[in-house]
C-alpha cells in the first residue's frame, strides 16, 4: 500500500513540476511583453516565446500541444516561423502574410495538408457563386409564379371568347351561341 501511495505522490509532483516549469515560462513571456519593448529591439527568438505565448492563450493546455504538432512539432522551423509570425501579427501589430495566404499558407496546401485549393479564396468562391445562382433561379421563379401565371390563370372561357371576338375570329352569332352554350 505504501509503494503504491509513493508511486502516486512521485507522478503527482512530476507532472506539478512539468506544469509549473511550462508555467514559469510563461510569466517570464509575459512579463516581457508587460514591459513594451519595441519590436525592432526583439530577437527572433524573443518573438518565438511571445508568439508561443499567444498561442497558449488561444489553445490552452493540451490544445497548444496538438496545434504544435501540426505546424510540425516541437523544434520545427515551421512551429518557429508560426510562432514569429503571431508575434508580428498579435504584439507589433504587422499585418503579415503568411497566416491565411501568404507565405506560409496555413489555409492552403501547406499546414492542413495538401487539399484542393481553387485560386486564392479556396472553396469560399465556389460556395458564393452557388449562392448566386440559387438566388438568381429564386427571382425568376418567384417572378414567374407571381407574374407570369397570374395572366394565364385570370383568363376564363369567357374571357377567351371575348378576345376571340374582338380579335374578330368569331362573328357576333358565334360569339351569342357559344356564350349561351357556356350558360352565361
Amino acid at each position: 500500500m505504501r509503494k503504491i501511495f509513493f508511486t502516486m505522490m512521485v507522478v503527482l509532483l512530476a507532472n506539478v513540476s512539468l506544469v509549473s516549469a511550462h508555467e514559469h515560462n510563461f510569466a517570464e513571456t509575459k512579463q516581457l511583453i508587460d514591459l513594451g519593448i519595441g519590436c525592432d529591439k526583439l530577437t527572433d527568438g524573443q518573438l518565438e516565446a511571445f508568439g508561443d505565448y499567444y498561442m497558449e492563450q488561444m489553445h490552452p493546455g493540451e490544445a497548444h500541444g496538438m496545434v504544435d504538432k501540426m505546424m510540425g512539432g516541437k523544434g520545427s522551423e515551421s512551429l518557429k516561423q508560426m510562432h514569429i509570425q503571431m508575434a508580428k501579427m498579435f504584439y507589433c501589430g504587422e499585418a503579415v502574410g503568411g497566416m491565411m495566404g501568404g507565405g506560409m499558407n496555413m489555409m492552403g496546401g501547406g499546414m492542413m495538408g495538401n487539399y484542393p485549393v481553387y485560386g486564392d479564396y479556396g472553396y469560399w468562391m465556389f460556395f458564393w457563386i452557388l449562392l448566386l445562382i440559387a438566388v438568381i433561379f429564386v427571382i425568376v421563379w418567384l417572378v414567374y409564379k407571381f407574374v407570369m401565371k397570374d395572366n394565364s390563370a385570370s383568363e376564363t372561357p369567357l374571357g377567351i371568347l371575348k378576345r376571340r371576338f374582338a380579335k374578330g375570329e368569331i362573328t357576333k352569332k358565334q360569339f351569342d351561341g357559344m356564350k349561351k352554350d357556356m350558360g352565361v
